[in-house]
């Protein structure tokens, strides 16, 4: 026994420290190797861009194009409130039946839960879907830095979330009521689901469902999607189970929701999206509201949307790998098939945005030397357009409408303002902004519909010759309205229909340094005689 024991000790003594296997599993791990939560001064990068956009909303105070109020807030202000109240006004293209309510529902709604709470004022009307607007956005962005985070480096989810802050576009419409800004937002979520080649979020229900759920609220938004939907069918390997137990259940409960919600507001069966290729690409009805050169979105929107970061994007666009090859393909054909399209703005191309922006934080993660020279440029060179056209450029539409509001305050029935305006039709939101039964007429412009050639609108008849306008549409005094409304450009056109019947100037209200066609500098109100003062 004592030999075994003398043995057991020496073999104690000569052996090694025994080395314990370390475990691979992150749940035992002490080395933890996982991208660190960018932090800004203390604050989480989620804290901080919902701050971010929640400033950016109320920094935002203009107005951009009609359909951020005609095709959303105004069309919910009348689904809901008219029920109760009632007053509104739909625009031709509802008439039509070419748009869909279900985008204007989700402000329904909030103005539904506003009215039974009796807190449904003018502001919060206003306001209360921005800011849904802005935190939606808000979760885009964090969303798109989480999957650059994980599909490239931490160091370029930085610098791309850099970038997207940065964009004075997106500060200019992420926060607006338009169904451009909520398709956007959408195609951004919809990406951080894809498929995208090393990606490792990608979720083919979620990707497909927000999709869906973007063409429905804006159907051109197939636009952006049909090179991507191709590439994930190129890529994938059971295609038929893609395609029959994915895509197609997806699209149908989609449309068959839609429809259904459609049908219930506009009181019978119809069908949106057919509705709306129909007229604005078979008959092309959109030229009738401006047409540009084909080449447009390539020599001026592209370059206006990107803004100060278009070396950045040139520069990251040179470093793209076969990874990035989809995303250049997807920006470069949603151009391209835009600029076939002969109206043209800058808002549609605003969905393939944060896509530039990808190759913009790719760029900056690549610079060295010359990396914070050009982040501070890009935040300065950013910086001016993003308060410029946020709080100063064509703000007179809703500063106008602020003025307007406090005669709610003192009509009744008996002696209810009526208000006329002189603008190029649909230049202010209208009874969103108001909330109360003002009577209010404004020209109006729809297009010809009939295929008459000799067709012309109520905005262009009156602009041909306003002074013979308004004696023939005013014949009387008891006829007159109690207030005008025009932009200071058409003053001296009417000044004797003005003097003739004792309108005086009761407010200038700035709009724009820049003025262009039938607008003005300045929005003015004239009252007429004795008619109601605002406060």
């Amino acid at each position: 026994m004592e030999k075994i024991r003398e043995r057991f000790k020496q073999n104690k003594s000569s052996c090694e420290p025994v080395r314990l296997r370390k475990r691979s599993s992150i749940l035992y791990s002490t080395d933890d190797k996982r991208p660190q939560t960018l932090e800004f001064y203390g604050i989480s990068i989620t804290v901080f861009i919902v701050i971010f956009r929640l400033l950016n909303c109320f920094l935002v105070q203009t107005s951009f194009v009609p359909d951020e109020y005609w095709q959303s807030l105004e069309i919910s202000h009348r689904m809901i409130l008219n029920l109760f109240l009632t007053y509104g006004y739909e625009t031709w293209e509802w008439k039509e039946g070419i748009r869909g309510y279900s985008y204007p529902l989700l402000f329904a709604l909030m103005y539904k839960l506003l009215y039974l709470m009796n807190y449904d004022t003018a502001y919060l009307l206003v306001f209360l879907p921005r800011v849904f607007q802005a935190l939606l956005a808000a979760y885009a962005d964090v969303k798109l830095y989480r999957l650059v985070q994980q599909w490239e480096s931490p160091d370029v989810a930085k610098w791309t979330c850099f970038c997207q802050l940065c964009s004075w576009f997106t500060w200019y419409c992420c926060s607006r009521t338009l169904t451009n800004t909520m398709e956007t937002v959408l195609t951004t979520l919809a990406l951080c689901f894809y498929p995208l080649p090393g990606s490792k979020m990608h979720n083919s229900w979620k990707y497909l469902c927000l999709m869906s759920l973007a063409i429905v609220i804006r159907p051109t938004a197939l636009i952006v999607w049909l090179p991507l939907l191709f590439y994930h069918f190129c890529g994938e390997q059971n295609k038929l189970k893609l395609i029959t137990q994915r895509c197609i259940p997806i699209a149908a409960l989609a449309l068959a929701v839609s429809t259904l919600i459609d049908s219930v507001f506009y009181g019978k069966w119809i069908l949106v999206q057919w509705n709306f290729l129909k007229f604005n690409v078979l008959h092309n009805v959109a030229e009738f509201y401006g047409a540009h050169p084909w080449h447009w979105y390539f020599t001026q929107g592209l370059l206006v949307v990107i803004g100060p970061h278009i070396p950045l994007f040139m520069h990251g666009c040179s470093l793209a790998t076969k990874k990035h090859r989809i995303l250049l393909i997807t920006i470069l054909w949603t151009t391209a098939i835009y600029s076939l399209l002969a109206h043209k703005e800058f808002r549609f191309i605003y969905p393939v945005l944060p896509f530039c922006m990808i190759f913009c934080g790719m760029s900056l993660a690549k610079l060295q030397a010359w990396r914070k020279t050009a982040a501070g440029a890009l935040l300065v060179l950013n910086l001016f357009p993003a308060l410029y056209t946020g709080l100063i450029h064509q703000r007179g539409s809703l500063d106008v409408m602020h003025d307007i509001q406090r005669l709610c305050d003192i009509s009744d029935s008996q002696n209810t303002p009526e208000l006329l305006f002189l603008m190029p039709c649909h230049s202010t939101p209208l009874y969103s902004h108001l909330h109360c039964p003002l009577k209010l007429r404004f020209l109006e412009c729809p297009p010809d519909l009939t295929g008459n050639e000799e067709y012309v609108d109520e905005a262009a008849m009156f602009f041909s010759n306003p002074l013979h306008w308004l004696r023939m549409s005013f014949p009387s005094q008891s006829t007159l309205p109690s207030h005008i409304v025009l932009f200071d450009s058409l003053e001296k056109e009417i000044a004797a229909f003005l003097e003739e019947n004792r309108f005086t100037k009761q407010a200038e209200i700035f709009h724009t340094h820049f003025p262009e066609g039938r607008l003005g500098k300045n929005i003015l109100i004239y009252t007429r005689g004795s008619g109601l003062k605002m406060n």
